[in-house]
């Protein structure tokens, strides 16, 4: 008896999930297809029902970051979806550079945790990078007065100091530091997007 769609569709969730995992952990290269099929609970037998290739699951495991992030959590468990665009901006700015998602190296953005695989994995990775960089800049752009003609470099400096405040908060032992370099980056992203 084939299996349903929904199924097919809950199998597909659990190995891009162990492989989003695996990659933050791990990396591209050092991360097989074995691994991430016995992350899922499953067997390699199984992958190419559901994927081409390990870029092709790689793209899809960094494209899944965009409904199941940190700030989305955040989000839902705020519940209240009247808040303004500038709000929601500063909510994913405290969100991004948060003691939370700087100990949770499993889930961390793919934009932190796999910069240097994605500029070495092919095209389709690049293209989902490039979308979770947009619609970052967009949540960003969207906290500036349509009219602001300096709104596009705004939200592009704020994307850079989330992601980079994130990336060298990352790369350092000292717990001083760490907190400093994402207090830095969270302070002046903050002053950028301004006040409602």
């Amino acid at each position: 008896m084939p299996y349903t769609a929904a199924h097919k569709q809950r199998t597909r969730e659990r190995i891009v999930e162990s492989a989003r995992v695996l990659f933050n952990r791990n990396g591209f290269e050092q991360v097989s297809i074995d691994a991430v099929m016995e992350g899922a609970g499953l067997t390699r037998g199984g992958f190419y029902r559901h994927f081409s290739s390990k870029s092709e699951l790689y793209a899809a495991a960094v494209e899944s970051f965009k409904s199941s992030n940190p700030f989305r959590r955040r989000l839902a468990s705020k519940g209240d979806s009247r808040r303004t665009p500038r709000e929601n901006a500063r909510l994913l700015v405290e969100t991004y550079l948060s003691d939370e998602v700087l100990a949770d190296t499993d889930h961390h953005c793919p934009l932190v945790a796999l910069p240097s695989d994605v500029a070495r994995a092919g095209l389709e990775p690049r293209a989902s990078y490039t979308m979770l960089v947009e619609g970052m800049t967009g949540t960003f752009r969207a906290a500036f007065p349509i009219a602001d003609a300096d709104a596009e470099r705004k939200a592009l400096l704020v994307i850079s100091l989330c992601v980079g405040g994130m990336v060298l908060a990352r790369t350092t032992d000292c717990p001083k530091l760490r907190r400093n370099l994402r207090a830095a980056a969270r302070a002046q992203a903050l002053a950028i997007i301004g006040e409602d």
